[in-house]
């Protein structure tokens, strides 16, 4: 096996971990699982005396080997299905044994939510450093809606673990099987496991994945902490960060108002469910339907907010991001909109993670378009 390279990267501490957490929870528009307790086994890895090293993907050789990884199933089931903190490094070494090589170094395949650290605790077991992009720029609740695959990368190897030390190798025909094969496995596995994908080298990752968003991500955290140290509106802090990302720069407050009803259930390794929100003054209320994360967002009926582009719920004060598997009815929240980054809103993308794919009206119009910003 090859030696892992000798990088200088930015390393990241735990009040940066704090701020990515937040960012990556809004980032997965309700979906990718509560960064809670990621944080807290980086809390724990970082005061043994760890580090965490951010790197960006063009300083590694283009034969560095990378694994992007995170966890597949149902968010409300990772709520309460606590991880042994075994399961990713026991991934990581089964693709170690399988492609002859030292992996070296790994990135979430999406940064958002919880999955936005996963790379992180990863890297901190392994030793390696964390590249600083991802694969989907916000959290889909399906493997093969993802950069790799819409660019061609294979899925498999795919590895799953468990909890009690189960691991599991897929090889598959296409990348559509390996995810309903995977969410299959993750069911039968408790509703809830660690997966590495779309394993590639870094010449792959320099043409295919998103860089920067890690960056933006912590960014987006940090200017909601910082505005409410300085007693000003965490909103604006958040636009103006998101503004300054370019990625994600249109966006704004979709709906101000209480959450009335809420529908959640778990189904065929999915969360899936719809929340219902009433403006405080009455006669306004906004439907979020969600599958893991939140795909579209109707006003009075009318479409204000569609998958990819990003619709997060917020608590109205802190504007912290409620997850789908933590909201209650009675909750003030605002609900916010924000476009998604530009290569997945391409009509090769959008075949693969647009509206279609989840059987919603269509065509695609963007965020922008439907609120006229």
């Amino acid at each position: 096996m090859s030696a892992s390279p000798k990088l200088q990267g930015r390393t990241l501490s735990l009040d940066d971990v704090a701020d990515l957490a937040r960012g990556c929870a809004f980032l997965g528009s309700g979906g990718g699982g509560d960064p809670h307790t990621a944080f807290m086994e980086i809390e724990a890895a970082l005061a043994d005396g760890n580090v965490i090293e951010l790197i960006d993907v063009t300083s590694l050789p283009d034969d560095a080997f990378l694994a992007p990884c995170g966890w597949i199933g149902a968010p409300t089931i990772s709520a309460e299905k606590l991880p042994s903190g075994r399961e990713a490094l026991q991934g990581l070494r089964r693709l170690e044994s399988i492609s002859g090589r030292r992996v070296d170094a790994v990135l979430p395949v999406e940064v958002g939510g919880s999955n936005g650290l996963a790379a992180l605790v990863l890297a901190l077991r392994a030793g390696v450093p964390v590249v600083d992009c991802d694969g989907m720029g916000r959290a889909f609740p399906e493997s093969q809606m993802v950069i790799f695959n819409i660019r061609g990368q294979k899925a498999c190897p795919a590895i799953l673990t468990d909890d009690k030390g189960n691991c599991v190798v897929l090889e598959t025909v296409d990348n559509v099987s390996e995810e309903r094969l995977a969410r299959s496995v993750a069911v039968t596995l408790g509703g809830s496991c660690h997966l590495i994908e779309y394993s590639a080298f870094a010449r792959d990752m320099k043409a295919n994945a998103l860089r920067g968003t890690i960056s933006d991500a912590l960014a987006i955290g940090r200017s909601i902490r910082i505005a409410r140290e300085g007693g000003r509106d965490p909103f604006e802090a958040l636009f103006d960060a998101l503004k300054a990302s370019r990625q994600f720069d249109k966006a704004g407050v979709l709906f101000d108002g209480k959450i009335v009803d809420l529908k959640r259930e778990t189904r065929n390794g999915f969360s899936v469910g719809r929340a219902v929100i009433d403006a405080f003054g009455g006669g306004q209320r906004l439907e979020v339907e969600f599958k893991n994360e939140n795909l579209i967002a109707r006003l009075n009926g009318e479409v204000r907010a569609l998958v990819p582009d990003i619709i997060s719920i917020l608590d109205r004060e802190t504007a912290e991001t409620i997850v789908t598997e933590c909201l209650k009815y009675g909750q003030r929240v605002k609900v916010v909109g924000a476009s998604a980054p530009q290569a997945l809103r391409s009509p090769q993308a959008l075949a693969v993670l647009g509206p279609d794919a989840f059987g919603l009206p269509g065509p695609y119009r963007s965020i922008a378009e439907l609120n006229g910003w």
